[in-house]
C-alpha cells in the first residue's frame, strides 16, 4: 500500500470558481458555502478570503433546519430527541448540521457548480439525507437550488435555508436602502424563538416601501412574503443613491426570510458591514413547534430555490 501525501488545503478547502461575462462567484468545500460574488469588480457579498475561515455563517447552507431549535430537544414521531447545542449562550441547536463538513464536487462548468454530502444518522437525527446545493451564474444573476432527498426508511423532519451577507460597499449598513416585500414579522423571545407573528403595517419593521436601515438593529424573520407572477418574492438592499443594488430573490421553497443587520456579531469590526438575508423554508423552532416544517417521506425531496441579481441605473432593469 502507497501512502497518499495530503494535499494542501486552506481553512475551507477546494474552491470551485464560477464566471459568466462580469461575474464572478466562489462556492468551497466546507459546507457547499458560498464564499463570494461579484459583478464588474464590484463585491456583492460580505463574505470571506480564500485564506480566512467561515465566521456568523456567511454563505453557509443551513440543513436540516434553519435558525434555531429551542434547547435542542424536540419530539418526533413518537420520539424525544436531542440536538447538540452549538449556540450554547442561548441554549439553542443552531444552523443545522452540515456547516462544518466537506462536501464533495458532483460537477463543474465554467459558469456552474453541484455540490452535495449525505446527512448520516446521528444523535439528534436519526435520519439519512442526501443534500447537494447547485450554484449557477447567468445573465440575470446567481442562481441557487438546495436539492434534500430522504435516502431512509423512516420519515424525516425537514428545513432549508441559507446565509448571505449582502453589501453595496457603504462601510456600514446604516445609509444603505432595504426593502422586504411581507407583511409579517415573527416576535421572539429573549433566546431568539419566535412567539408569533404580528403585522409591520404601521411598524418600524415596515419596509415594503425602501427606506434606509438607520440605527435600526435588525434579526428579525418575516413572512406573508408578497410575490409576482412569477412566484418570487424580492428582497432589495440598495446604495444610497438608489441607483445600483442587489436583488435577492426568493422561489421554490422559500416562506419565510430573515434579515440581520449583524449588531451581536463575535467579531466587533464585521457588526453592521453587511446584513443577512436568509432565506428559509420554515421560521426558527420549526422542529418543535412544526409551523412550516418539512416532513420529508422516505424517498421523497424538496428543493429551495433562491438567487442574487445586481442591477445598476435609475430603472433597475439590467444586469451590472
Amino acid at each position: 500500500m502507497s501512502a497518499q501525501a495530503p494535499r494542501s488545503a486552506g481553512p475551507t478547502g477546494e474552491q470551485w470558481e464560477l464566471r459568466h461575462g462580469g461575474q464572478s462567484a466562489v462556492v468551497v468545500e466546507l459546507g457547499g458555502a458560498l464564499r463570494h460574488y461579484e459583478a464588474d469588480g464590484v463585491p456583492l457579498l460580505d463574505g470571506f478570503a480564500a485564506d480566512e475561515a467561515v465566521t456568523s455563517g456567511r454563505g453557509q447552507v443551513l440543513v436540516p433546519w434553519p435558525n434555531r431549535v429551542g434547547g435542542g430537544r424536540y419530539r418526533f414521531d413518537g420520539a424525544d430527541l436531542q440536538l447538540p447545542l452549538s449556540e450554547p449562550e442561548r441554549h439553542n441547536a443552531i444552523h443545522g448540521l452540515l456547516r462544518w463538513t466537506p462536501w464533495r464536487l458532483l460537477a463543474h462548468s465554467g459558469d456552474a457548480v453541484r455540490v452535495g454530502t449525505a446527512l448520516h444518522p446521528q444523535p439528534g437525527y436519526p435520519f439519512l439525507l442526501e443534500v447537494s446545493a447547485e450554484y449557477r451564474l447567468g445573465d440575470e444573476g446567481l442562481e441557487v437550488l438546495v436539492r434534500a432527498v430522504n435516502a431512509g426508511g423512516a420519515s424525516a423532519p425537514y428545513g432549508v435555508g441559507q446565509h448571505p451577507y449582502l453589501t453595496v460597499g457603504t462601510g456600514r449598513v446604516d445609509t444603505a436602502l432595504l426593502t422586504v416585500p411581507a407583511r409579517l414579522r415573527l416576535t421572539t423571545d429573549d433566546e431568539g424563538l419566535p412567539t408569533g407573528e404580528v403585522p409591520v403595517e404601521g411598524t418600524e419593521y415596515d419596509f415594503r416601501s425602501a427606506r434606509p436601515i438607520g440605527a435600526q438593529a435588525l434579526d428579525t424573520a418575516f413572512t406573508g412574503l408578497e410575490r409576482g407572477a412569477d412566484g418570487r418574492a424580492v428582497v432589495r438592499l440598495a446604495h444610497p443613491s438608489g441607483r445600483r443594488g442587489t436583488d435577492l430573490w426568493l422561489g421554490e421553497g422559500t416562506r419565510y426570510v430573515q434579515i440581520y443587520t449583524g449588531d451581536t456579531l463575535g467579531e466587533p469590526g464585521r457588526r453592521r458591514r453587511g446584513v443577512a438575508v436568509e432565506p428559509m423554508s420554515c421560521p426558527a423552532d420549526a422542529f418543535r413547534t412544526g409551523s412550516g416544517l418539512t416532513v420529508l417521506e422516505p424517498g421523497a425531496g424538496h428543493a429551495l430555490r433562491w438567487g442574487l441579481r445586481p442591477w445598476a441605473g435609475a430603472d433597475p432593469g439590467g444586469i451590472r
